[in-house]
């Protein structure tokens, strides 16, 4: 049987396992209608490609990476499956590991419906593999794309609101060289000098765990014996200095000791309370719930203000997404790195727990840390 018309009349099967395969690497990163979709696509275009004639000049242009499809700038299923893929979480060797399992699934598949190995098949092999090739290569160059459109609006995005800050900062300072200046103006100047100090410090440190968890080495954690409700009372008193004109009440029951990373957890917690503070409404208290037992500890922080769609709920702890505002613009201090909710989750799960949200009219929303007693 030729390729091509294998690759017409088993288009299913081979699609099933590649899918397996797929949701493998990363479980929730796409619905299997997209992630068919792609790969139907592809797998049309493999099997035009191999029923087409080719002369030599064509086949030494491919193998450069020049098919005239890419040189036109047409979009192809492989070019847009390589941008999702990094919109999606995927990591370059996971979209690579894609395409070795589709190239050895549609062989395993194929070849024991062969009879002779006659030059024609072998043709048609090399032709396959020609494809396929160029499908990644047309992946790559997508997903290095989006992820240099991500990059530069990371960077964009971190120098606009370091310098909101920064510019605080400097005026507080000028201020201070006024002469005759009463106790309560020094005061309120020092005040807003902490607060910018405090979101400053707040997004350094989300900038470092994010950067460690690209280098692949996941969020170091360091466990020692850790009261969780003396960790929220300090995480407290950050949100309240960053969003003074915000309300926050703390309640607390059961033994919250533990083994844990304080200085992580400290993080984590002042993650969810300035993300509360910075898109809950302003006339309702931030609740701050630790609850402790012989399973672990568990946190709730919980907001008033709009829900927060489903759609926003699917993706907001991936890295880089920003909520929108919602409410409306008000003084509250903002950061919109879009890497809070996401070092939150790397926390949790290094120490072996979970977090989630759950979004509402009635309730709020309200962020659930689950964490067990020994990290």
């Amino acid at each position: 049987m030729k390729l091509d018309r294998f690759l017409k009349e088993h288009i299913e099967e081979i699609l099933a396992e590649w899918e397996a395969f797929s949701l493998t690497l990363v479980p929730t990163a796409v619905s299997g209608m997209v992630l068919r979709e792609h790969a139907r696509g592809m797998l049309q275009a493999i099997g035009l490609d191999i029923a087409t004639s080719q002369n030599p000049e064509q086949q030494y242009n491919k193998s450069r990476g020049n098919a005239p499809h890419m040189a036109g700038g047409f979009q192809s299923a492989a070019f847009s499956h390589g941008g999702q893929r990094q919109a999606s979480d995927f990591s370059l060797i996971q979209l690579c590991a894609e395409f070795r399992a589709l190239r050895a699934t549609v062989l395993r598949l194929w070849l024991p419906k062969v009879g002779d190995m006659t030059q024609e098949i072998a043709d048609q092999m090399v032709r396959f593999n020609e494809a396929v090739d160029q499908a990644l290569a047309e992946s790559v160059v997508s997903y290095s794309s989006k992820a240099d459109q991500t990059r530069e609006l990371f960077l964009a995005i971190l120098g606009h609101d370091l310098r909101m800050p920064l510019f605080s900062m400097r005026l507080a300072g000028e201020n201070l060289k006024k002469p005759a200046l009463t106790a309560d103006q020094i005061a309120e100047t020092g005040d807003r000098i902490r607060r910018s100090t405090r979101l400053m410090n707040s997004m350094v440190a989300d900038l470092l765990g994010f950067t460690r968890t690209q280098l692949g080495s996941g969020m170091p954690i360091v466990p020692a014996l850790v009261d969780v409700k003396v960790v929220c009372e300090s995480a407290l008193e950050d949100a309240k200095a960053a969003h003074p004109q915000s309300r926050f009440d703390f309640h607390t029951t059961g033994d919250t000791t533990g083994s844990f990373d304080g200085v992580r957890l400290h993080q984590l917690f002042a993650n969810l309370l300035f993300n509360a503070a910075q898109y809950g409404d302003i006339d309702a208290p931030v609740v701050l719930g630790v609850h402790g037992d012989e399973r672990g500890v568990l946190v709730k922080v919980t907001n008033q203000g709009p829900p927060i769609s489903a759609e926003s709920l699917g993706a907001i702890f991936k890295p880089l997404v920003q909520l929108s505002e919602g409410g409306g613009q008000d003084d509250r201090p903002r950061t919109s790195l879009g890497l809070g909710l996401f070092v939150a989750r790397e926390i949790a799960e290094a120490h072996g727990g979970e977090i989630a949200v759950q979004s509402d009219a009635e309730c709020g929303t309200v962020f659930t840390v689950r964490i067990p007693g020994a990290a």
